[in-house]
């Protein structure tokens, strides 16, 4: 049966709603059915019940003056009458007398005249010993031997306070087989169409509600691969707790896809700021060279007397140094990712990259950032200005010491982001302020010196300003930014 558990909703619900509703009606029939099954007795005990009266009254005066055939005509009365032909006619009426034995029988050849009651069959001994038992009955009497086909109706016959005997009406049990079966069809007929009318309602409304749920079982079996689709608005348009199920899907869906394109960005600012340093060093290494021999070829391009087929080719000389010279220019334009507004989120982002390089040199991080839901600065650029910035704090600060963020707007100019980091490493000289934003002048051993000629490259992009100085005993970079298309009207310190 386990299998029976494991099936899809989309089968388990329809299937496990139309048994309870199959069941459902098979209780309510087999209910109907005995209580129509009682209310035919009752109508058959009342039938019985006024013919006894009736039949009794008539007896008394022949069994009180002792006469046999007076007697046996009334009791053949009901067998032979047009009544006998309804469903309900009696099928034997015998007289007892007060031995209970049979005084007169409408059927003499069965329930033979004289013959003691006890000693015609089980049913009949059960009546003969419940008249014998002195007790106080409700008339008339009505038995229904166990594992018996017919129905015993007792009436006493009296005349004036006397008891002369018991009328015994015999039914047959058969009489109620037509009725029984007549509403078994009919129960069956109103069963069967309730069946048809709610077992296609039970299948749509069981896929309506299971295949939502299959639907969201699959996409959540494809997270661990990739984000998957939300789920389509008009699949499941209720507000029940189903409906709100598929909404917090959707509303997680939508996070994930929002936490995967911020880290897509991290990485392409990560490559970005790989690329500023692997085209920095070409760069460098081929900017060197190129400029002496573009002097060579301007040097002997001076010359006079020179053969205007040398100085043709000097010139295609020239030409080619100069293509290359624009070349590894180009390389040096940092790529821009697609802008969109920086927001809180970026903040965090950055926070929790330079945690583990917090965490190796034990720093003290002051962190300080004052700014709306989002502001209209590309978030890549800034991100990558901010990871920079702080990385190479970082680096600068002794180990166990202090480093401190300050972003936001000053109140002096609106139309810009003031950035602000300080380390309480070793200060800079003058040369090394002078040259600190180019290429390879690196303030600690170790170090390339690209990372703040990156940043202020994308600074520069920007349109922006980047400052260093000494300040209080620290070291502080300022960069401000312009927001939107007003420019920055911000002054360097």
């Amino acid at each position: 049966m386990r299998w029976l558990f494991n099936l899809s909703f989309r089968h388990k619900i329809p299937l496990w709603t139309s048994f309870l509703i199959s069941v459902s009606i098979f209780v309510v029939g087999a209910a109907l059915m005995t209580r129509a099954y009682q209310d035919m007795k009752t109508a058959v005990v009342i039938s019985a019940g006024n013919l006894a009266h009736t039949l009794a009254n008539t007896l008394a005066p022949a069994l009180l003056h002792d006469n046999v055939w007076r007697a046996f005509e009334i009791a053949r009365s009901p067998i032979r009458a047009e009544s006998a032909k309804t469903p309900v006619a009696v099928d034997a009426v015998v007289v007892l007398g007060r031995d209970r034995r049979i005084f007169v029988s409408s059927d003499p050849d069965t329930l033979p005249m004289l013959a003691d009651a006890a000693t015609l069959g089980p049913d009949w001994l059960q009546l003969s010993e419940r008249l014998a038992t002195p007790s106080e009955e409700t008339w008339p009497l009505v038995l229904e031997p166990q594992d018996s086909g017919y129905l015993y109706l007792v009436l006493p016959i009296t005349d004036k306070d006397a008891q002369l005997g018991h009328l015994v009406l015999r039914y047959a049990k058969s009489v109620f087989h037509p009725w029984f079966i007549d509403t078994i069809w009919q129960g069956l007929g109103i069963g069967l169409l309730v069946l048809a009318v709610l077992i296609p309602i039970n299948w749509y409304w069981g896929s309506r509600m299971a295949t939502p749920l299959v639907d969201l079982a699959q996409r959540m079996g494809m997270m661990l691969k990739s984000v998957p689709e939300p789920l389509p608005p008009d699949l499941y348009p209720y507000h029940d707790e189903l409906g709100q199920l598929f909404a917090a899907y959707d509303r997680m869906v939508l996070a994930l896809r929002d936490k995967a394109a911020l880290e897509n960005e991290m990485v392409k600012s990560e490559r970005l700021a790989a690329i500023g340093q692997l085209t920095a060093g070409i760069a460098h290494e081929i900017n060197n060279p190129l400029a002496g021999l573009m002097t060579t070829v301007d040097t002997l391009k001076l010359r006079r007397n020179l053969d205007p087929r040398a100085l043709r080719q000097l010139e295609l000389i020239d030409r080619g140094l100069m293509q290359i010279r624009d070349t590894v220019a180009a390389l040096l334009v940092q790529t821009k990712v697609q802008a969109r507004p920086l927001n809180p989120h970026d903040l965090e982002d950055v926070h929790t990259l330079i945690q583990p390089q917090i965490g190796k040199r034990r720093i003290q991080l002051d962190w300080s950032a004052a700014m709306p839901a989002e502001l209209p600065a590309p978030a890549s650029l800034v991100r990558q200005i901010l990871i920079n910035l702080l990385l190479n704090a970082i680096q600068a600060a002794a180990e166990g010491g202090h480093v401190s963020l300050w972003l936001g707007r000053k109140a002096e100019s609106a139309s810009c982001l003031s950035i602000e980091v300080r380390n309480d490493g070793t200060l800079l000289g003058d040369e090394q302020l002078a040259h600190l934003f180019e290429p390879f002048a690196s303030t600690r051993p170790g170090g390339h010196g690209l990372g703040l000629w990156v940043t202020y490259q994308i600074v520069t992009q920007l349109e922006g300003r980047i400052t260093a100085r000494n300040v209080d005993g620290q070291v502080e970079f300022v960069v401000n930014l312009p927001l939107g298309e007003s420019p920055c009207s911000t002054a360097s310190p």
